[in-house]
């Protein structure tokens, strides 16, 4: 291992140790992506229902409001066609804030002087039917408006509500907020438990109790299906060799596995108990007729040219303080690619380099071969295991549009999940690491 790639494992591990000594009750893990769940249900739940009308017209009545909203979506009223999706504020992208509240100590206001500890910005381009997703980390440190001072921003909200939060995300970044969606923590473990339970394979032993937490995570490596509670502790399991990049990969897989399942027919007479669950734990300036729309987008939504980002930075302890000092340079990158959608294509006789991860010795070698034959140079290999094969772009030039190319070449390129990180863990330089489980 060279001495630059070996500074980098330095780093890496450095990031990872901290990470760990935070403490575990933080409810960061629990509501990351929970927003997305909560909404994913909302609109997932509302196509479904838009091609049952039958369903509609006994649950909410002939005449109502929601079954002619929904019919619109579905039919013209001439041929009977399905009908596209016309977005109300036309084909430009939009910006939506996802935010996720801790526990309110008013048990009649979930929201007021909350904190939000999870924020993620997410990217919609009508045009392209494209969705991209970043995670902003609740301790980043940042300068509330308002001459409010440094702070981290997750306590923007609990200072100065919804506006300061959205003005300290725009100050922030340099990007424009659209709408916002707001839920709070009981939304997981409601909503898997009306849909009843999440099929999940987990990749390894998970066992740990945190009494004074009152936490209690007991799950075997194997395929399992989990109920509301045993959710939010798979999202919430922290001890991992790649700490918070870990948990975040299994929320982004629970995600899928909520999406499946709200996809199958038997969970369509569940669709108005998940509706109403999410009415309880949301809180939005969208309209209904804008949540319509955007379901109708979401029929067309390929989940496997979805972008996802974590903002990169490195941690900083100050006394009992820590916070996340994002990187600008790698920061800026990451708003170019997924907000931007800045990219750089290249030419077919582009030099690609490439880093190779796998436990398992036959099937690196049959990947290696892939790549080699597609003329690219495999920088390094090593072993790592997980349970998602997986494709990450550490290059403004290693798009989707690249990787789909690789795809049809050669099927040892099917079924890898396409993550963007422009800084590299896994091999130096290279322009994209391919993980296999």
């Amino acid at each position: 291992m060279n001495n630059k790639l070996r500074n980098k494992y330095s780093e890496y591990k450095f990031v990872k140790n901290i990470k760990q000594n935070r403490e575990e009750d933080s409810s960061f893990t629990r509501m990351l992506f929970c927003m997305v769940i909560v909404f994913a249900a909302i609109l997932l739940g509302i196509f479904l229902l838009s091609d049952n009308e039958d369903f509609l017209r006994k649950k909410f009545g002939e005449e109502s409001v929601i079954t002619q909203i929904f019919e619109k979506l579905t039919l013209s009223r001439d041929r009977k066609e399905k009908a596209d999706f016309t977005l109300p504020f036309g084909p430009r992208r939009r910006n939506i804030l996802f935010l996720g509240v801790d526990a309110s100590e008013n048990p009649k206001d979930p929201w007021t002087a909350t904190r939000t500890d999870t924020i993620i910005l997410i990217n919609i381009d009508p045009k392209t039917k494209s969705v991209n997703a970043i995670s902003i980390p609740r301790d980043s440190k940042v300068y509330l408006p308002g001459n409010r001072g440094v702070n981290k921003i997750n306590a923007a909200h609990a200072i100065g509500g919804i506006d300061m939060t959205k003005r300290t995300v725009e100050d922030t970044l340099g990007v424009r907020i659209d709408r916002y969606i707001m839920v709070n923590d009981n939304a997981v473990k409601e909503i898997v438990d009306a849909m009843g339970g999440l099929d999940i394979y987990i990749e390894k032993p998970m066992h740990y109790n945190d009494y004074s937490a009152k936490l209690h995570i007991n799950f075997n490596k194997g395929d399992h299906h989990l109920n509301g509670q045993q959710a939010v502790e798979y999202l919430r399991f922290r001890h991992d060799v790649l700490g918070d990049i870990g948990r975040t990969q299994r929320q982004q897989w629970l995600l899928r596995s909520l999406i499946d399942q709200i996809k199958k027919p038997s969970t369509i007479t569940k669709i108005p108990d998940i509706i109403s669950i999410a009415k309880k734990n949301i809180k939005t300036d969208m309209s209904f007729y804008e949540l319509s729309q955007y379901a109708a987008l979401a029929k067309n939504i390929d989940m496997d040219k979805t972008e996802i980002a974590i903002l990169p930075g490195a941690p900083n302890q100050k006394g009992y303080i820590s916070y996340w000092i994002l990187d600008p340079e790698k920061t800026q990158e990451v708003i170019n690619r997924l907000i931007y959608r800045d990219k750089e294509y290249i030419g077919d006789d582009a030099k690609i380099t490439a880093g190779l991860m796998a436990s398992d010795a036959e099937k690196k070698k049959a990947m290696e071969n892939a790549l080699t034959a597609a003329g690219i140079e495999v920088k390094c290999t090593g072993e790592l295991s997980r349970a998602h094969s997986q494709f990450i772009a550490h290059s403004k030039k290693i798009t989707n549009e690249y990787y789909n190319k690789l795809r049809k070449s050669n099927e040892q390129f099917e079924s890898l999940q396409f993550v963007y990180d422009p800084v590299n863990y896994y091999c130096g330089e290279a322009d994209f690491t391919i993980i296999m489980n």
